[in-house]
């Protein structure tokens, strides 16, 4: 056994300790209406991170041991549900999400410390890294479709349209409408290769 696969042992079993804690957000999370998001979040994490557990035993592992997940985790339960619980365990206060953004299947955040995500929707399978802000100009907020990665560093604002498909480099500034299927970088960002 490697020295991961022990870490994540000892992980998984201190979580499972301090079950009782969590006992208010399980329940929480059956009863919601976002748990099959929820339990997508926590296992495309699980497996990006090579942890052989899903659903709820991801969810656990993931509310004791990344303070990213549980404000991914407290967005998606709501406001109301997250005044109750979140004060006990509470979630990364640099790494915040708009109350009114709405996101799809299986969000993934690594170490996204400093970023700031106030958008209008944001599609399925979305990847963000650290020190990225989306968020509104004149009072107008960015759409992200499906299948998008977000590089560290990048900004995206304004009323822009982000399509299907996209990588959106390290460092970019997105100011424009971004078409579906390519790579993007740079400052202000344009296309630099196209996916097929």
């Amino acid at each position: 056994m490697n020295q991961k696969k022990i870490r994540d042992s000892i992980c998984f079993f201190k979580a499972c300790i301090c079950f009782i804690i969590y006992i208010p957000h399980i329940v929480i999370c059956i009863f919601s209406k976002n748990k099959l998001k929820i339990y997508s979040d926590a296992n495309i994490l699980a497996q990006h991170l090579k942890i052989k557990i899903l659903n709820l035993s991801a969810v656990l592992y993931f509310l004791h041991n990344n303070s990213f997940f549980r404000t991914l985790f407290y967005h998606r339960i709501g406001p109301v549900a997250t005044l109750l619980i979140g004060w006990w365990k509470p979630g990364d206060k640099y790494f915040l999400i708009s109350a009114t953004t709405k996101i799809g299947f299986s969000c993934k955040v690594m170490h996204p410390f400093s970023t700031i995500i106030n958008a209008n929707s944001i599609g399925d399978n979305f990847y963000c890294l650290n020190n990225t802000t989306i968020g509104f100009k004149n009072n107008k907020r960015p759409t992200i479709g499906n299948n998008v990665y977000v590089g560290a560093n990048a900004c995206i604002v304004g009323d822009v349209h982000i399509g299907n498909n996209v990588i959106i480099g390290a460092g970019a500034i997105v100011v424009k409408d971004i078409p579906d299927n390519c790579i993007i970088a740079g400052n202000p960002a344009k296309v630099i290769k196209k996916i097929i």
